[in-house]
């Protein structure tokens, strides 16, 4: 049975010893980062025990089983060493066959890393090194808006720091959706504070970064925050945002809100199905829904619509239409709150 290895992803390689190295590492997915990280980490752990380890690094389509061979077998002179194999899911049936012989008796001294994309191709490959007992490095793709909320957060832990999920959120909408740019955008956080990050320690340091989209200026909006939701839509204006999918956004999150306030209180999760929206969608909207009345909301979606046709029907000042919704919502939340 494969297993996965609770060393790898810790940058603290204290403790490695050899009989800790896993003879054979799969490392499974298409995020080159994390995949990257995987290999530098495996080359550092093998070093750590032995700094003049071998290192090697080959193409699987390019390899043949004679060259294979000579490298797994014993050496004269002694050593330990690491193979890397890129692109696995290149391999031929041949070598294949060879590499899954040799994984049922894996030299002591040598560490072969496995990498491949994980897909359909080649997974005979991989499902015959996780029968041989691979240890297992996962490297797929981040697909869902909480898996890179969780990515951030456990970059901050990674290296000794805190992170709240408001803060991973405020980096990923300053930063993006790249996970090389926020783990360097985590990494540099962590360097320049004590470690607690929030999302405070996010705004000062990215202000005027942010990737300013009509969510911006809605999710400002639906929480009462009219000078961040001004703020965020001159920005966006500025910077040549269209004001049609601003519009188009804050009439979103009106609607979202109150979608969600109607199914009453609940477990997102629960609610996904039956709302036919993602999960974290539903959580925002729960935060954001916090204050608002159904009358309130009533007036927010009038308001949202009224701002559609003036800015989609050719207003002479679009921006206008838009600055005025956003006081006109804020003003029904807070007729909402008295």
């Amino acid at each position: 049975m494969s297993r996965h290895d609770p060393t790898l992803g810790r940058a603290n390689m204290g403790g490695v010893t050899p009989a800790s190295l896993a003879p054979i590492l799969l490392v499974l997915g298409d995020e080159e980062l994390l995949a990257t990280r995987a290999v530098t980490e495996a080359v550092a752990k093998v070093r750590s025990v032995d700094p003049e380890v071998d290192v090697r690094e080959y193409q699987a389509g390019a390899l043949t089983v004679g060259e294979i061979a000579e490298m797994l077998s014993p050496s004269l002179f002694g050593g330990r060493r690491l193979l890397i194999l890129r692109s696995g899911q290149d391999a031929r049936k041949d070598l294949v066959a060879a590499l899954l012989a040799y994984a049922k008796n894996p030299d002591p001294d040598v560490q072969l890393l496995v990498l491949h994309l994980g897909a359909a191709k080649g997974k005979a490959f991989a499902d015959g090194l996780r029968a041989a007992g691979a240890t297992v490095v996962p490297a797929v793709k981040l697909k869902g808006h909480r898996d890179r909320v969780a990515f951030v957060r456990d970059e901050i832990r990674r290296a000794g720091g805190k992170c709240t999920d408001d803060a991973a959120e405020a980096l990923i909408a300053a930063v993006g959706n790249d996970l090389r740019e926020l783990a360097a955008a985590c990494s540099q956080l962590i360097a320049d504070t004590d470690g607690r990050i929030s999302a405070e320690t996010v705004a000062r340091y990215y202000r005027g970064r942010v990737e300013v989209t009509g969510f911006t200026v809605a999710d400002a909006t639906m929480v009462g925050d009219v000078p961040a939701a001004l703020e965020a839509l001159r920005w966006a204006l500025h910077v040549g945002v269209d004001p049609v999918p601003i519009a188009d956004a804050l009439a979103d999150g009106v609607r979202t809100v109150a979608r969600v306030a109607s199914a009453g209180r609940g477990n997102p999760y629960q609610l996904a199905s039956s709302l036919g929206m993602p999960a974290w969608k539903i959580e925002r909207a729960q935060r954001q829904g916090r204050g608002w009345t159904p009358e309130g909301l009533v007036r927010a979606m009038q308001v949202a619509a009224e701002c559609n046709a003036a800015v989609k029907g050719g207003s002479d000042d679009r921006a206008y239409a838009l600055e005025r919704a956003v006081f006109s919502v804020a003003a029904a939340r807070q007729g909402s709150t008295r």
